[in-house]
């Protein structure tokens, strides 16, 4: 995270200060140092973990006759490195930068002094494109000896991207949160033990006279500053490794844009995350049944064998079984695997959910009773459990049931002996709808594709992502076709098909496959239509 956090203190000699600063370094970079006998240059400390700050700043040194704890506490810095990204961590009273100390001695005045955060202690974010944005979270700390009791401190946390800071604000604030209630418990202790012994406080013209006492004073503990250098580290490591950028060459695909529809970013920059309500009783239930009703269908390690990818499925299962399965699975027919093997359960879902758009995917891994295929297409369920009547009469649905040809084996077994499980596993199939005898399309072009021992897992992987888009494309001209033109006859309806190039065959596959479909553009169809009536 390219940012710098500082500790600024209010002190009643000297105005705004930064007492602390930590940021991150790269091994090249170079910086003009703000004090000739604190020069870094190129990033490379040698061996020394620590290195000297005097009392000064760029502007003016502070006189003898003026010395000022409060302000001078920090002599000692620290350096912490992180080998895996190349990054020094140094933490200072200054910043070395002559740039970066201006924008951080800026943010500091305007932290304890011209910024008003509502409750006086708390977080605000200020700032502009010229001196960085800035998030500060102001504070209180108990001094006995201080003017009403009490020294005005801000950690900052300032860098020039208004975005990242800002979708980075519920980290943050959180943690710095915590490293604040750090502070100002330890100094609650010490300023209790000291009213103690002060019972009669001397009237306040005799403390406004005294110096600001340093923060190792006021906590008693002569590691404060190392224990924010490890703080401030951590908080820019983690805070970094949260958000990454992806290159799109090229517009975002359907499934990209679902994707970040689980997230809108606010007016102010705020990352707003979609969720669903969660029904205590159901999660309670779940629990108690030990069921897995999230979508989440990874594999823990040694939980039993895993099928991993769609073509390895397809050469367990023989090509005449996946070819029913895959016709069931793109039409958006009920996929129920049942089997007493969890893990195989789990992947063979996660395997199947390639051949379709995440738009279309609606998981239950695995279950301890029947769940609707309204609510899910993909259910994973225990071998006891058995299908309601109503279910059995339907004509939505294929069971696969697996089992393996010799009794369950045993732990060690399901550790050591992952490729011999799966040649001994069995598939069975049942299913009361009778498919057509044409697939669509798109279906044979993906057999083909896996079936062809030239292509690699990874190209074809690659190739039903770019498969499903063109399908997608076509789906969007039929949904238009469909919700914007109002009535359309079966004559016009079979001129469109051969306009995208699809066939009879295909329209059960362009039916489901319109719930891929965002919701961004849905809306926009929907509104351009009614706009165009």
């Amino acid at each position: 995270m390219n940012a710098i956090i500082s500790l600024c203190h209010f002190c009643e000699v000297h105005g705004p200060q930064v007492l602390f600063c930590t940021q991150p370094r790269h091994p090249l970079e170079r910086t003009t140092s703000t004090d000739s006998d604190d020069t870094v240059t190129g990033g490379r400390f040698g061996r020394s973990s620590s290195i000297t700050n005097e009392p000064t700043t760029p502007t003016s040194a502070t006189p003898k006759n003026d010395f000022c704890g409060g302000c001078s506490s920090v002599r000692t810095g620290f350096i912490s490195r992180d080998e895996d990204a190349q990054v020094n961590y140094i933490s200072s009273k200054q910043p070395y930068d002559r740039e970066v100390y201006s924008m951080s001695r800026q943010a500091c005045l305007r932290s304890l002094t011209g910024e008003v955060c509502p409750g006086k202690d708390g977080p605000i974010f200020f700032g502009n494109d010229q001196q960085g944005h800035v998030l500060s979270y102001t504070f209180h700390i108990n001094d006995s000896q201080a003017r009403g009791f009490s020294q005005r401190y801000s950690i900052l946390v300032v860098m020039m991207d208004k975005i990242y800071l800002l979708n980075s604000w519920p980290f943050l604030v959180p943690h710095l949160k915590t490293v604040i209630e750090h502070i100002t418990k330890k100094t609650h202790v010490v300023y209790e033990r000291e009213k103690a012994k002060m019972p009669h406080p001397p009237p306040q013209a005799s403390r406004w006279s005294k110096p600001a006492r340093s923060l190792m004073d006021l906590t008693e503990d002569r590691n404060i500053f190392k224990t924010l250098h490890l703080s401030f580290v951590w908080i820019l490591k983690a805070c970094g490794n949260r958000i990454t950028e992806t290159l799109l060459e090229g517009p975002p695909t359907e499934d990209s844009i679902i994707d970040m529809e689980k997230q809108e970013e606010t007016e102010e920059g705020f990352c707003l995350i979609f969720s669903k309500k969660v029904n205590v009783e159901e999660v309670e239930e779940s629990a108690a049944n030990k069921e897995d009703t999230s979508e989440n269908l990874d594999v823990e390690e040694g939980e039993g064998p895993i099928i991993s990818n769609i073509r390895q499925l397809m050469k367990i299962l023989d090509e005449d079984k996946f070819h029913v399965l895959a016709h069931h699975v793109v039409i958006g027919n009920q996929i129920i695997v049942r089997s007493c093997l969890k893990s195989v359960v789990k992947s063979v879902l996660s395997v199947l959910k390639s051949l379709l758009p995440k738009g279309c995917c609606r998981v239950i891994p695995y279950s301890h009773v029947y769940e609707e295929s309204w609510k899910c297409n993909f259910l994973g369920l225990a071998p006891e459990v058995d299908l309601p009547m109503h279910i059995m009469s339907d004509e939505t649905f294929v069971l696969v049931e697996v089992s393996l040809d010799e009794p369950k084996p045993t732990d060690t077994q399901l550790e050591e002996d992952t490729d011999k499980l799966l040649k001994r596993l069995l598939f069975n199939l049942a299913s009361p709808r009778k498919l057509p005898d044409k697939a669509p399309s798109a279906l044979s072009k993906m057999e083909l594709a896996l079936q062809n021992q030239d292509l690699t897992d990874t190209v074809v992987e690659h190739y039903l992502i770019c498969l499903k888009e063109e399908w997608m494309n076509k789906v969007k001209v039929r949904f238009k076709f469909t919700k914007a033109g109002g009535n359309r006859s079966e004559e016009d309806t079979n001129k469109l098909l051969q306009v995208i190039g699809a066939k009879e065959e295909d329209t059960p596959l362009l039916k489901f496959w319109m719930q891929g479909l965002s919701l961004q553009y849905r809306n926009h169809i929907l509104t351009t239509s009614k706009s165009a009536r």
